[in-house]
């Protein structure tokens, strides 16, 4: 998709905060000097936005390239083609003043609570740290207080700046990652599954946490999730991945309650449905076998060797994006409404 059909459709005249274009990140994997090249195509030609205080909902099952994607998108990983573009610039070609304002502004809030806090640290000095690093207020008090103030934002005692983190839960940690992410005032956070390692009575409070400081800031997340329920709850639209692709986009709703493309019914299958007249309206695909590897995938559809509707088509050529009035598949059979 264009540059310019990107802006236009993200929000009038109005450019979108981010916008990956045809994005892709490859590893080479390649074991030995004489061996076959091997080649992961983790992320493989991705395009979509994300505009002013909004959430895009990023879905699939694990290894599905959902996880490298926001990783590159915050250069944890280089970018092997295609571009990203914050706030209308290039981020593999910002100034070493633009980038350290980059990385101020583009937050990431990790899946692990137990793995991202430093356990030698406390929760005041983890908290304050990126604030001294970019210069944010100019005394130690001043940061202090703010690092106070944030533990408030997100549910917490302020007296907890003295504490170390394993003296808390598993959903204390992540408001204390949360409260860390904030420090620097960010426009656009990704959340890389922030809640799936955490107690189902937990993730809720997280999720809600998370509206309730998009509402009060104005941040734009990109949150990702293995959990299409969850995603629908908290996000504007929806991009659904499969093997480093986008098969599927559109508003939240739409794609939750009017899937098109046979993986994103496939997802929906698995989720329990309690009233069983809504489940019985609801189509019902199961995927067959696992996720293959995204090493040399070979020509046509990613999704053709677990899909019951694949033709002789489909393993030819990869089908492109169509848009169904703003609801749009990767599928030769997708039918708007179907």
């Amino acid at each position: 998709m264009a540059d310019a059909e990107i802006r236009k459709e993200a929000a009038g005249e109005k450019a979108p905060l981010l916008q990956v274009d045809h994005l892709k990140t490859h590893f080479d994997v390649t074991k030995g000097l004489f061996s076959p090249k091997q080649i992961v195509k983790a992320v493989d030609d991705v395009s979509f936005y994300v505009g002013e205080g909004e959430t895009y909902g990023l879905v699939g099952e694990s290894g599905c390239g959902k996880s490298t994607l926001g990783r590159t998108l915050v250069k944890i990983y280089p970018a092997t083609g295609g571009k990203i573009l914050y706030k209308g610039q290039d981020i593999a070609r910002l100034g070493k003043e633009e980038e350290k304002h980059f990385r101020k502004e583009v937050q990431m809030i990790f899946q692990d609570p137990y793995a991202s806090l430093n356990p030698r640290m406390t929760v005041g000095e983890i908290i304050k740290e990126p604030m001294e690093i970019h210069g944010i207020l100019d005394s130690s008090k001043d940061r202090e207080d703010r690092a106070a103030e944030l533990l408030k934002t997100v549910g917490l005692k302020p007296d907890h700046i003295r504490r170390y983190p394993h003296e808390f839960s598993g959903g204390q940690r992540q408001r204390i990652s949360i409260a860390r992410t904030l420090a620097l005032n960010p426009r656009f956070i990704i959340c890389d599954e922030p809640i799936s390692a955490l107690d189902v009575s937990i993730q809720a409070q997280i999720i809600n946490l998370l509206k309730e400081i998009q509402n009060e800031l104005g941040i734009s997340y990109l949150f990702v999730a293995h959990d299409l329920s969850m995603v629908n709850y908290i996000s504007h639209r929806i991009g659904v991945m499969y093997l480093g692709h986008l098969v599927e986009e559109g508003p939240a709703d739409q794609v939750y309650e009017h899937p098109i493309h046979p993986y994103t019914k496939a997802l929906l299958s698995a989720i329990p449905i309690p009233d069983p007249d809504v489940a019985k309206s609801r189509s019902r695909i199961k995927l067959e076998g696992e996720l293959p590897t995204p090493i040399n995938p070979p020509a046509g559809c990613p999704f053709k060797g677990r899909c019951p509707m694949a033709t002789e088509e489909c393993g030819k050529s990869r089908p492109e994006m169509r848009d169904f009035g703003g609801h749009k598949a990767a599928c030769f059979y997708a039918e708007a409404g179907k």
